[in-house]
């Protein structure tokens, strides 16, 4: 468990799928993240989602827990071959869980996580253009804007541009 003052960073359990799917299954929360996920959400879904990332070894899936309530999720997808010592870093939040500092919280606990466990040498993280609330999370967090890919989304019937960020092991 990685964890900070009122956060922590867990691995799922079977008894979260049923708040993990009351939270997941959330338009707006859906519209920030990749189709990888599904929209409606299920309990099928997040019952699927633990058991894929309890096979993980290491754990690079962790539950983001509020003062011990299940908020959200945060990982690491590591990267293979002459990229195998960067990873992509994704998270989400519930939407009661919106502004109030949990994700830069989560955020900082899994890039520190990403260099002094796994050794990685660098981590980056997407956003779309239009997504200034996760922009603003990964600036606090000293990631750095290194480009933008013009019109790479179609999400919601609409090109959007995705915005690049990265960070380096100091």
């Amino acid at each position: 468990m990685l964890e900070m003052t009122t956060i922590q960073l867990r691995k799922l359990v079977k008894e979260d799928a049923k708040r993990l799917a009351e939270l997941a299954n959330n338009k707006s929360v859906w519209s920030n993240l990749r189709n990888k996920m599904p929209h409606p959400y299920a309990l099928e879904d997040a019952q699927q989602f633990i058991a894929s990332a309890d096979k993980e070894n290491p754990t690079l899936s962790f539950g983001i827990y509020f003062e011990h309530e299940l908020c959200g999720v945060i990982g690491i997808i590591a990267q293979q071959d002459v990229y195998r010592f960067s990873g992509e870093i994704g998270y989400w939040l519930g939407e009661p869980f919106w502004g109030k500092g949990i994700a830069t919280q989560a955020l900082k606990l899994i890039t520190e996580f990403a260099f002094d466990t796994l050794q990685l040498n660098r981590v980056f993280a997407a956003s779309y253009a239009f997504n200034k609330a996760s922009i603003r999370v990964l600036e606090k967090n000293g990631f750095v804007h290194e480009g933008v890919l013009k019109q790479a989304v179609f999400k919601n019937g609409e090109f959007h541009d995705e915005w690049r960020f990265g960070k380096l092991k100091e």
